[in-house]
């Protein structure tokens, strides 16, 4: 970002993830999408930036979606935190560049109406920094307000998971609600694309992704933001 170039300080990204662990009636485990936030730590950390994590509930989130024979993965869980995250009420957004909002199902049941998570957010947007989610990581927007009481994605687009892929993993009915239809009634307007393609949304400073094949493109998207800011 280009006041915190010209000022001679790292750049400083925060990944955001859930901690929420029961996936509705269905009798599974969820919680985040490892990928979501192994990718853009990986990217970010490559363009030399700092990158911190954070869950709603501090210590180890819950974890979906893991490939174990994945590298980027394996190097995240091992080296980046995960397994002692601050929670989201102890972190001071000061100095943060960027947030990402990785996604996975649990997101949708603590990520909406969580004040801290809001606070960080609308603080990092308000300094002129970037905020970013991708798959159901955009619950986290659905009611996020700036200080001016306005919703952030109010007259934005955006990219998330859309009703047809949650149609198509099975769980429309288990969700609390449906992302896509949320981020509309919040004032959005939903671009979506064919189910489970890369898809990566731009609008000023507010970057989002559709779901965990966007996760790569959604870290590239937001560190030319941050630069071009």
């Amino acid at each position: 970002m280009a006041f915190r170039a010209s000022m001679g300080a790292m750049t400083r990204a925060l990944i955001a993830l859930t901690s929420h662990r029961q996936l509705g009636n269905t009798g599974r485990e969820t919680g985040f999408y490892v990928g979501e936030a192994a990718e853009p730590w990986e990217v970010f950390r490559a363009a030399g930036w700092d990158v911190d994590l954070v869950s709603v509930a501090g210590g180890r989130p819950p974890q979906d979606g893991r490939d174990e024979n994945d590298k980027t993965q394996n190097d995240f869980l091992a080296t980046a935190g995960v397994e002692n995250t601050p929670k989201a009420a102890d972190v001071d957004p000061a100095g943060y560049d960027a947030i990402v909002f990785a996604g996975g199902h649990g997101a949708m049941w603590d990520f909406p109406d969580n004040p801290d998570l809001a606070r960080i957010a609308a603080s990092i947007y308000e300094r002129g920094g970037v905020v970013s989610a991708v798959c159901h990581g955009p619950a986290a927007l659905v009611d996020l307000k700036l200080t001016d009481g306005a919703k952030l994605v109010a007259g934005k687009r955006v990219a998330g998971f859309t009703n047809d892929e949650e149609d198509a993993v099975g769980l429309s009915a288990e969700v609390p609600f449906l992302l896509a239809d949320k981020l509309t009634e919040a004032g959005a307007t939903h671009v979506p694309a064919p189910n489970f393609t890369e898809h990566v949304v731009v609008d000023g400073r507010l970057v989002t992704g559709q779901n965990p094949q966007s996760a790569r493109a959604l870290a590239e998207a937001v560190v030319k933001t941050v630069q071009s800011a």
